[in-house]
């Protein structure tokens, strides 16, 4: 029989290994006993502040470190850089009460290396009781513990620790120059997404952007008015029914489907409450179908790093409509679940490194000449 770790939990074996960083004695021994039930990690530390934190990630190279960003002395969004200098491979999961200062920061900590975030209740009872954010705090958890963490710091940051495979060309599927792109990203997104369109610059306003990022509602427009301020190109939640025009990015607002819809010879947002597809909502599936419906050839396709399969079938519509759809290669995605499912079901006109994304998407726009 195995003996207990100094931690009361088994040890580690095949477990992923797990930091919690967190000021509250409450939260940490309530994520160790959730982590103790699940079966599928090994608890190694805890920390009280981020000084702590930091110290235990060059300690123990955990494969995860929960991370709370309202800590005492060393606060957490202070620690992530630190902590990911340590231990490059840690997935840091942001665990945070999600009020207005911590949700922009929350995702300035995303493009720097967090890899996703889960909202802890405002009330003790609420985390204590509620089944559902146990539920989503150990589903981001596994998620961030399968991912392949890429070290890195600002979004658009040029040098990376692999050397990126040549991108597959995209001439022999592009018949036009597109005027739309259509973007799908789920965990790592924020960072992706955010290095795509600063690469494509100036290009962007020849294009219409539309961008499905799996987000809680509390994020999304915080994260355009953050792309509008890194890119200096209009961003933002779109209405129902406004026109689609050049020269803006439009993000899905969290918890709502976003599609496309043509209305009197104009093409217009179409934000609907409909159920989730693929557990998703928004849905990448909804945005591409739309997209191959009403823009056809006209459409550029991008699936970015994420967990699960969404946009798999949009993307065989947008396909069979004529459009070129780009799926980001393994090597540089945080998590190879949704550009990992469109390659495998033959539906990527192209896989190419992140840091070649941008580039192939501005020239062919620019010059009507992929690289």
């Amino acid at each position: 029989m195995n003996k207990l770790s100094p931690m009361g939990l088994q040890p580690p074996g095949r477990h992923k290994t797990v930091v919690i960083a967190d000021d509250s004695v409450v939260v940490r021994g309530l994520f160790a006993r959730w982590l103790g039930e699940s079966g599928q990690f090994h608890l190694v530390a805890v920390a009280g502040d981020g000084e702590t934190a930091v110290a235990h990630a060059g300690r123990f190279k955990p494969d995860v470190m929960v991370l709370d960003l309202d800590m005492p002395g060393v606060d957490g969004a202070t620690a992530l850089p630190q902590i990911l200098k340590e231990s490059p491979h840690t997935g840091v999961l942001l665990a945070t009460t999600l009020n207005e200062r911590n949700t922009r920061i929350a995702l300035e900590c995303m493009t720097k290396g967090a890899m996703d975030v889960v909202s802890k209740p405002d009330s003790r009872s609420g985390l204590t009781l509620s089944l559902d954010f146990r539920s989503e705090f150990l589903l981001k958890l596994g998620n961030v513990a399968q991912a392949r963490l890429r070290p890195g710091a600002l979004p658009f940051e040029h040098e990376v620790d692999f050397a990126p495979a040549a991108p597959t060309s995209l001439r022999q599927f592009v018949s036009t120059v597109p005027r739309y792109l259509v973007i799908g990203a789920s965990t790592g997104g924020p960072r992706a997404v955010a290095r795509v369109l600063f690469d494509i610059g100036d290009a962007l306003h020849d294009l219409t952007t539309v961008v499905v990022q799996h987000m809680p509602p509390v994020f999304t427009a915080s994260f355009a008015e953050q792309i509008a301020s890194y890119i200096g190109i209009p961003a933002r939640e779109p209405f129902d029914g406004e026109r689609l025009v050049r020269g803006t990015i439009y993000i899905a607002p969290g918890g709502r489907h976003l599609g496309i819809d043509r209305r009197l010879g104009h093409i217009t947002a179409a934000i609907g409450d409909g159920p989730p597809v693929r557990f998703c909502r928004p849905a990448v599936d909804v945005l591409f179908n739309d997209a191959a419906r009403h823009l056809g050839s006209a459409a550029l396709g991008l699936v970015l790093t994420g967990m699960g399969s969404d946009g798999t079938e949009g993307a065989g519509a947008l396909r069979r409509a004529g459009a070129a759809v780009i799926a980001q290669d393994e090597q540089s995605s945080t998590i190879w679940g949704m550009p990992g499912s469109v390659v495998r079901a033959q539906q990527a006109s192209a896989v190419i490194p992140l840091d070649d994304i941008g580039p192939a998407i501005r020239s062919l726009v620019k010059t009507g000449q992929p690289l």
